[in-house]
């Protein structure tokens, strides 16, 4: 019996974004039921993850799948790569804080991919909050919100105790009726890529959103040049099923590479017709890449990096990072890369003589890596903050980074008079014209705009009075330890060096 092509409701994903701390992983805590605020270090959520929800509803109860993104300024990529998977946006703002800057950025990134956008006003329970003020914030930034000069629906909630959670979930079906979201079910499923990452027990995994169709056992994914079998499907508990359809979030195992994430992913009914659309991808794909003009050599020192992540997610946010740590004459190179804990290999590819940079970030270390790392003089260093990680990273910059010496003039005086001379020091007359003559200071002997030598102020005196500096316009005496002999008109320059 031939299947029938039916397009059918399909719910909502919805994406939650807006600035660190205004309370995204407490509102889906208090949804969801569950705690995953306390398992994030440093309180900031570093993973992008995936949930369903189910609202109890009069004619059937509505389901709901929401994706949690991190809201620290260096995974704005992930943010993004959210806000292009789902079909809603919620905008999330403290009433407490009001308007900042990550509002601002998850603002243009909701507004340049379309999506239909909920306000929601959180912490209205604390005793700092104010509601209209963070009103006029929003219009004053051009996010104008129903009854306040636009048309964007907003709701005033606390996800910490749930005042007004009820109406957030209604506004997001009423929102989702309206855009009218379909799918069909009969169809090989379709979506896009969430997260991806190496597990050391279970290999290359990876976690879905499926946007049309149907995924079951003994199908094949495929994304760009990475393919899977769907031997091994599991929803977002962790929980293994045989069948799943449009927008629910599933975790698959056993991919050959690493799916890049973002990407969008096929499904296919057998081997042969995924491996044709694998190799159709690489056809067209492989030329454009040899088509890639090679960078031009920047004349800087390159500080390399070798870089080992828990997931693709952090390789991403960190490469954002690396780039923003800039100096005139050096620059990091990400050389390596990859999810996973530092191996052997990873080592080996490390020659005793160079200085790379090897660093971990939320992962460990093999043992055998301990110990070529060791028998090399490889340092090895690890981070599971970001930003902490950024800031070892610009003082390993400053230090390794090549030094220019830079001569500044702070004086200058004419040699009026020479009054007598030794082997090595002369007293002399002149009169400072620019900056200050100070004691015990090295100077240039110029003749005719061209240095001759240098000299050192043994002596300096004002009115036959020793005196430690003599200031712009003054005439002066000076006793001058030098080999150079020194005659009318030549000049003295003062000089600081500084490392720059």
């Amino acid at each position: 019996m031939k299947e029938e092509n039916t397009t059918i409701e399909r719910p909502p994903v919805v994406v939650i974004m807006g600035h660190i701390d205004h309370g995204k992983s407490t509102l889906l805590d208090y949804i969801r039921k569950t705690n995953i605020v306390d398992k994030e270090t440093g309180g900031i959520t570093q993973n992008i993850s995936a949930y369903e929800v189910i609202q109890p509803s009069k004619d059937k109860d509505k389901k709901i799948t929401f994706i949690d993104t991190p809201g620290h300024e260096s995974f704005s990529k992930m943010r993004e790569r959210g806000a292009q998977i789902a079909d809603i946006a919620i905008l999330i703002v403290s009433a407490e804080d009001g308007v900042k800057p990550q509002t601002i950025e998850a603002w243009k990134t909701i507004n340049e991919n379309k999506i239909p956008c909920i306000v929601a006003i959180n912490k209205i329970d604390k005793t700092n909050a104010n509601v209209e003020k963070t009103k006029t914030e929003l219009a004053e930034n051009e996010i104008y919100l129903e009854n306040y000069g636009g048309k964007i629906p907003f709701v005033e909630i606390s996800a910490k105790n749930g005042t007004g959670i009820e109406d957030l979930l209604s506004l997001i079906n009423i929102m989702a009726e309206m855009e009218n979201f379909t799918a069909n079910k009969n169809a090989n499923a379709s979506g896009f890529v969430l997260e991806a990452n190496l597990d050391s027990k279970r290999g290359i995994q990876a976690t879905l959103i499926i946007k049309n169709g149907t995924l079951s056992k003994g199908m094949f994914v495929v994304v760009e040049d990475a393919i899977c079998s769907t031997n091994i499907i599991e929803n977002f508990k962790g929980e293994k099923i045989a069948e799943v359809t449009f927008s629910s979030p599933v975790r698959l195992i056993g991919f050959d590479k690493i799916p890049k994430i973002g990407a969008e992913f096929e499904s296919f009914k057998n081997k042969k017709e995924a491996e044709n659309y694998l190799n159709q991808w690489l056809k067209e794909n492989v030329n454009k890449n040899n088509l890639k003009k090679t960078e031009k050599e920047s004349n800087k020192k390159i500080i390399p990096i070798i870089l080992k992540a828990d997931i693709s997610g952090s390789i991403e946010a960190i490469e954002k990072e690396v780039k923003k740590i800039q100096s005139d004459s050096a620059e990091f190179k990400i050389i390596q890369k990859g999810v996973g804990p530092i191996s052997e290999s990873d080592i080996k590819t490390i020659s005793g003589g160079e200085n790379i940079l090897v660093i971990g970030f939320n992962v460990k270390i093999d043992k055998s890596a301990i110990e070529l790392a060791n028998k090399r003089g490889i340092t090895i260093s690890f981070f599971d903050i970001i930003y902490k990680m950024t800031e070892w990273l610009e003082v390993e910059m400053e230090n390794r980074r090549p030094k220019v010496e830079t001569i500044e003039t702070t004086g200058s005086a004419k040699i009026l008079k020479v009054f007598s001379r030794t082997k090595e020091r002369q007293i002399v007359g002149a009169k400072t014209l620019k900056g200050r003559m100070v004691l015990d200071k090295v100077v240039k002997i110029m003749r005719r705009d061209f240095e001759i030598g240098k000299g050192k102020i043994v002596n300096l005196e004002k009115s036959k009075t020793k005196v430690k500096e003599v200031e712009e316009g003054v005439e002066f005496g000076m006793m001058l330890e030098s080999k150079i002999e020194i005659v009318e008109g030549d000049m003295i320059e003062s000089f600081n060096i500084t490392q720059k």
